[in-house]
């Protein structure tokens, strides 16, 4: 996160993935990247087409970097989703100048439908949600971060 301070300045909006096996979970934050919204997921087919749909809606929102999670264990080790999950990365980086930054994933999905049932929305409306929800919340996450980054960088001499 310490080099996507300098990377991704205000006034640029950044990306938040959730990469799950269906769908991709696409989120992005406003220009002054206090907030993360969530956009519509996209529905996963090969890698080609999956990057193309991502890199479209990159250029579209004008990303500066893209911040995705990664599916960590809850006792901090890495298994085949995180794995997968890093492939996905070094593949998208051979296509594109975007940095991407790892973000821990733990629990996102877990609050981003728990938001979702307090919101009332319909079991079936979730399904088709939740992976946006679960980037929004990753993205959140990394964008608190970044500010408290940047604050603590202010006040130094």
């Amino acid at each position: 996160m310490e080099e996507l301070a300098g990377v991704a300045l205000p006034g640029q909006p950044l990306g938040g993935l959730d990469l799950g096996t269906k769908t991709i979970g696409l989120a992005v934050s406003d220009l002054g990247q206090r907030f993360a919204s969530p956009r519509p997921v996209i529905m996963r087919k090969k890698f080609t087409q999956d990057a193309g749909a991502l890199l479209r809606a990159f250029a579209k929102e004008k990303v500066a970097a893209v911040v995705i999670g990664l599916p960590i264990n809850m006792d901090g080790t890495e298994g085949p989703r995180a794995q997968s999950t890093r492939a996905f990365v070094r593949n998208m980086e051979r296509l594109c100048e975007l940095p991407f930054v790892f973000w821990d994933e733990r629990l996102s999905t877990v609050a981003a439908e728990r938001t979702l049932i307090e919101m009332d929305v319909s079991r079936a409306k979730r399904a088709g949600r939740i992976d946006s929800a679960a980037a929004s919340f990753i993205l959140q996450g990394a964008l608190d971060r970044l500010q408290a980054l940047r604050a603590t960088s202010a006040r130094r001499p």
